[in-house]
């Protein structure tokens, strides 16, 4: 059994994860984050990629809706090429609370949120595929945000300042004596090897599993298991971010997103975070619902739907889920007999950098280090690791580098031979075999309108061409990364895509014979 040594032990490689990585190690302090399946697994991954202006949150959180201000602002100050400063909308319907739209301009003030009332005309020539029902407008400071070259830009930087990032590596189990841990007993998800762990303090930042962590401990954390559904359009809709201007509900924000826009989302109440799948019955309201604010989404392609789950904790009685606070909970367990112990979770995308930075605060306090947080003013250094998740830095490459010889892997999104040649080498960088999944999350591989129908198959012969992958490996890669695209592609299985759900049928199960798992929920 291996054996690891640490200042810190960080469990989730999400957002707040490995910005607690960034944070701890601009202190001076070597952390080891483990992560059970790869970057943003979790909620971090899969959400709207809204950067918040705080806007959404000034009649329900004030508090939330000033920390989400401030912590947008410092995001697009210190790492802009993660942000795509849209400016937002929110507007209202016939129908909508017309109190509600009129107070919302004074709600904003208070919160110190710009925000500034539109004739209706000039926003329906802003934004042309607003409803002709529309019956206000505010301009807002919402933007949005890559999530993907966000956590990989945070660990890439805690890395060079010496930090460990181990994937596929979940907890099987504390060794706890008197008042500490003493250690943390690691599986490998793929090969089931083990590893110990030997850190002074250890983190619970695993999101929505924060709870299943803790128990590891026989310490109870009451989650909520709040399930949201979004849809992506082929196209782009809006220039920038919609938002409907109502209290926050189901199906009413619109964020663009490079070449396509996604809307949701949903709140669903479930027990089980692991068995989650967007279904056609949310599809189908979303639609509905959403085409209230802008009409063309009744008529659009969609390429994708997904699920993601909040990591909410429930701190009193509630009976919806909407009603549990989105702001974070961080827990000291000195308070359950563990002083090497925290936990942190709940929170927002948008406010993740201080949820780090307020975890940072504690673990050095019991460690005894006086080293000030430096994420509030240190930029971003941009790093290789996240640059191919930024839609269009691949065709720009791609073109500027002019090579005949250079062959695109994957139309859709222009993604090149050199380009996955060079986050190969970047998972070699971390000591990791490369596979389909790891190539997806770090480009746009997989996330055109095809969904992986013909890349998938390119991307794998190369690897073969390349010595990546030998004998029989390339098959579970290519099911594994079609599965994950097949969840997202079944509640959408109408005209064109149904189409094109064939063809991939055809080439991949029909004439490759690679069956799926259809026993599976979701494909």
């Amino acid at each position: 059994m291996a054996l690891l040594k640490a200042d810190v032990l960080i469990i989730g490689g999400g957002a707040t994860g490995t910005g607690l990585a960034r944070d701890l190690s601009l202190r001076g302090i070597q952390c080891v984050l483990v992560e059970k399946d790869d970057i943003n697994a979790g909620a971090s991954g899969r959400n709207h990629g809204l950067l918040h202006s705080g806007a959404r949150y000034v009649s329900s959180d004030q508090e939330a809706a000033k920390e989400c201000r401030e912590e947008g602002e410092l995001i697009k100050k210190l790492a802009p090429h993660c942000v795509d400063n849209t400016g937002g909308l929110f507007v209202a319907v016939e129908g909508d609370n017309e109190n509600y739209a009129a107070d919302f301009p004074q709600l904003c003030d208070e919160c110190g949120i710009p925000a500034t009332s539109l004739d209706i005309r000039d926003a329906r020539e802003m934004e042309p595929e607003l409803s002709e029902k529309t019956i206000a407008a505010c301009m807002v400071e919402d933007a949005s945000i890559d999530p993907f070259m966000l956590s990989l830009e945070n660990m890439a930087h805690a890395q060079n300042l010496g930090s460990t990032y181990i994937r596929h590596m979940k907890v099987a189990g504390f060794k706890i004596s008197g008042n500490r841990i003493q250690s943390v007993n690691l599986r490998n998800t793929l090969n089931r090897k083990e590893t110990t762990v030997e850190a002074d303090q250890v983190v619970n930042a695993a999101g929505v599993w924060s709870g299943e962590i803790a128990a590891l401990a026989d310490i109870k954390i009451d989650m909520v298991y709040s399930k949201g559904t979004l849809l992506i359009t082929q196209n782009r809709i809006t220039q920038r971010v919609v938002n409907r201007l109502r209290k926050a509900s189901d199906a009413d924000i619109l964020v663009p997103g490079g070449t396509v826009s996604i809307i949701g989302t949903t709140s669903t109440h479930i027990d089980n975070p692991d068995d989650i799948y967007p279904t056609v019955r949310e599809v189908d309201y979303i639609i509905e619902e959403g085409g209230a604010m802008l009409p063309v989404l009744r008529k659009t392609r969609y390429i994708r739907a997904y699920s993601g789950v909040r990591p909410l904790v429930r701190l009193k009685a509630s009976g919806d889920d909407r009603d549990v606070s989105r702001g974070y909970t961080l827990i000291d367990h000195t308070e359950n007999g563990l002083e090497n112990f925290i936990t942190i979770t709940g929170g927002k995308l948008t406010t993740y950098r201080l949820m780090a930075e307020k975890t940072a605060d504690t673990v050095c306090r019991h460690l005894g280090v006086s080293a000030p947080c430096k994420t509030r003013t240190e930029p971003f250094p941009r790093s290789e690791h996240g640059k191919w998740t930024e839609p269009g830095f691949a065709p720009r490459e791609w073109m500027r580098k002019n090579d005949p010889t250079d062959i695109l892997l994957c139309e859709c999104e222009m993604v090149s031979e050199s380009a996955v040649d060079d986050i190969i080498a970047s998972l070699a960088h971390q000591k990791k075999r490369p596979d389909l999944c790891s190539i997806g999350l770090r480009s746009r591989v997989g996330k055109g309108p095809c969904q992986g129908t013909f890349c998938s198959l390119r991307i794998a012969a190369h690897m073969y061409d390349q010595g990546y992958l030998e004998a029989d490996q390339g098959t579970p890669s290519l099911r594994e990364f079609l599965r994950k695209r097949w969840r997202g592609q079944r509640p959408l299985l109408w005209d064109t895509h149904l189409v094109q759900a064939e063809l991939q049928e055809a080439m991949h199960c029909g004439f490759l014979g690679l069956e799926l798992e259809s026993s599976e929920k979701g494909g």
